[in-house]
């Protein structure tokens, strides 16, 4: 019996990477484009589940017989919310939150098929230095941040701030990998 196609719902390169680590290629790449927005009291886990799954959903309707995978990751401060910076000075102010204190990254993890939608969220607690002002500037200025809930990447220089985690390294990336491996067996895929 012939495996099903997998599709990642997402352009990131990252979890391209992630992915390669555990042997699983995707047979095609097919991001979606969805309203990101939070909702009014949507808590941190519930918008990361809501915007995984969603993302899964949008591309299985349009991929018959195939296997959606799609994650979502959130930055938050207590009920804050640290999304994507949108320039250098908003990066600058979630660094300087972030210093010296403790954040929880939730990564959505979905699976969907035409039939169901399957989900989990990795909550990861994840304690940062304390970040002198030239450090955070020097950070912001290499770029690294773009494009990266709450504004760092903890596989690039920002790494360097982590001083403890606490949950799954690779979901602070962008895709927990254990719960990715039982998601796709649940829906019936597997790696060859």
């Amino acid at each position: 019996m012939s495996r099903p196609e997998l599709v990642l719902a997402s352009a990131s390169p990252r979890r391209i990477e992630l992915l390669a680590l555990i042997g699983i290629t995707p047979d095609r790449i097919d991001p979606a484009d969805i309203d990101e927005t939070p909702g009014r009291d949507e808590t941190p886990s519930r918008l990361a589940a809501r915007l995984a799954r969603s993302k899964a959903e949008v591309v299985a309707a349009r991929s018959s017989g195939a296997v959606v995978l799609a994650a979502d990751t959130v930055v938050a401060v207590g009920r804050r919310l640290l999304e994507k910076p949108a320039d250098e000075a908003e990066a600058t102010n979630f660094l300087t939150l972030l210093s010296g204190r403790n954040h929880r990254v939730f990564t959505g993890v979905a699976v969907a098929t035409g039939e169901r939608t399957i989900h989990r969220v990795v909550d990861t607690r994840v304690s940062f230095k304390v970040l002198s002002p030239p450090e955070i500037a020097s950070y912001v200025a290499g770029g690294d941040w773009r494009g990266k809930a709450g504004g760092y990447g903890i596989q690039g220089p920002a790494g360097a701030f982590v001083t403890r985690i606490v949950g799954s390294y690779p979901a602070v990336m962008g895709l927990p990998l254990f719960e990715t491996v039982n998601l796709l067996a649940g829906a019936g895929w597997r790696r060859p």
